[in-house]
């Protein structure tokens, strides 16, 4: 039933269910008219035939003894007055058997028929059917008023009578009802297109309205039209999505403040922070002159607003982003390059393995670039395990030449639960770790960064174990 249903369109399911139920009612009318005719036509064939029979028998003046030759000619004057009907009777008197025609015994009286027809005072008649051909059989037995009442002669009459005009008429009425039913269908096609549109014109709505809702076009709405169940639904579906783009106006301009609160406090904090970062280098140079705990104290103190200015900026870095105000700087350089100096800037040339592709030129931000780079190496160092390694090669895809860059480590990996969400702000794979050595933001600004030169990033874990950070961006840049 799946499969039938995704192989038809509604449109020709709801046709060819009209259209069947109009087959299934033209059929079932038919089949009763049918029968009800064919009964009304045989019906009064044989009761004419019934009643015209016994009023010739009864009008025979019959005296016995009956001789061969009297009943024969009984027989042949009966079969001459079968009107409109012609009719073949036949007589059976003690041991003598005759009949109008040539033959003195009819195959088609039955001898069910025969005993039933002797025992009766009454006329009886039975259909039969012979060799494919209707007949009507008419039995009768001749009585004689002995002056005390009708008394049986010991005489019995049979009239056979074929009923192919009747059943020809049946015939003609059962070809007149199909050639009638091919017309009848084709004319409850009309109807059936117009109940389908009517029913689809709808749906068809809904469905580009819901299109649209899935575009992001929250205003779109369906017009409404009549009181039944599918105006209903439309209805019901412009409730819904007003309701949807009031509570999605809400969340942006609640995300929007957040955002704005986000960058206004990085902002202000600022230049307290740099201050506070002139104290402390001023406080660690002096720290070897201090006591123990108070020297323990300082370097706390300069670690924590080292990490707070790294989150400012973290914070000022992606509210850049949200408000659409990071710019690409793109410039030509040399890729292998950028990474050594990338490496050499943050003293991790000794702990990153690499393998380069030497020569290849690319355009790039070289900024962003750094950032990119800085990030998954530092992600790497610090959650996963040596050796680290950097991979720099050429692809071409899609008639496009590709910049791939691996940064690959050899720790436990990355749980699958954790992959969907490694990009996400400040996700913490870890739920009872609520420290950490890094903003929370690094991977989602390496993200952007990347998908503000066309590319991007993707992890996963590798074969032999450990996480593997891909960044794919256009060598010739956006």
């Amino acid at each position: 039933m799946k499969v039938l249903a995704a192989r038809f369109g509604l449109r020709t399911r709801l046709i060819a269910a009209f259209l069947l139920v109009a087959a299934i009612s033209a059929a079932t009318t038919a089949g009763l008219t049918y029968r009800e005719a064919r009964s009304a036509i045989l019906q009064q064939a044989q009761d004419t035939a019934v009643a015209q029979f016994r009023d010739r028998v009864t009008a025979q003046a019959v005296t016995l003894p009956v001789d061969t030759a009297r009943l024969q000619t009984i027989c042949r004057t009966l079969a001459r007055e079968g009107k409109p009907h012609t009719w073949i009777v036949f007589a059976e008197y003690a041991g003598l058997k005759v009949s109008s025609s040539d033959r003195p015994v009819s195959n088609v009286i039955t001898t069910e028929f025969r005993r039933a027809a002797r025992n009766s005072a009454h006329a009886s008649f039975q259909r039969v059917v012979k060799d494919g051909r209707p007949w009507l059989t008419i039995g009768m037995p001749v009585m004689f008023d002995w002056g005390y009442g009708l008394q049986p002669t010991g005489i019995t009459l049979y009239a056979v009578m074929p009923l192919l005009t009747e059943e020809a008429n049946v015939g003609a009425m059962v070809t007149a009802a199909r050639d009638g039913a091919l017309p009848a269908l084709l004319i409850a096609l009309v109807p059936a297109l117009l109940a389908a549109r009517s029913v689809l014109r709808p749906v068809r709505d809904l469905r580009r309205a819901a299109a649209g809702i899935g575009r992001g076009e929250l205003d779109t709405r369906i017009e409404v039209k009549g009181s039944d169940e599918l105006a209903e639904l439309a209805w019901t579906f412009n409730e819904s999505s007003t309701k949807l783009q009031e509570s999605v106006e809400e969340l942006r301009r609640a995300e929007e403040r957040a955002r704005r609160f986000a960058s206004d406090v990085s902002h202000e904090m600022r230049t307290p922070l740099a201050g506070m970062l002139a104290v402390t280098e001023v406080l660690d140079e002096d720290a070897a002159h201090l006591n123990a705990d108070t020297a323990a104290a300082v370097r706390l103190i300069s670690s924590e607003t080292g990490k707070l200015a790294t989150l400012v900026e973290d914070l000022m870095e992606i509210s850049r982003f949200d408000a659409k105000a990071a710019d690409l700087h793109p410039d030509e350089v040399d890729a292998a390059e950028m990474i050594r100096k990338t490496l050499q800037s943050r003293h991790w040339e000794a702990r990153v393995d690499t393998e380069l592709a030497e020569g290849v030129r690319a355009l790039l931000d070289p900024r962003r670039f750094d950032v990119i780079v800085a990030n998954l190496v530092g992600n790497a160092l610090r959650h996963g395990a040596r050796p680290v390694r950097v991979r720099l090669r050429t692809e071409r895809r899609d008639g496009r030449n590709r910049l791939v860059t691996e940064v690959a480590d050899s720790g436990p990996g990355i749980d699958p639960g954790v992959l969907p969400h490694i990009f996400d702000r400040f996700y913490k794979a870890d739920a009872a770790r609520t420290r950490s050595t890094g903003s929370g933001l690094g991977l989602a600004i390496t993200q952007e960064n990347v998908r503000l030169h066309g590319g991007t990033v993707r992890a996963a874990n590798g074969p032999g174990g450990g996480a593997v950070f891909t960044v794919d961006l256009p060598l010739e840049g956006v």
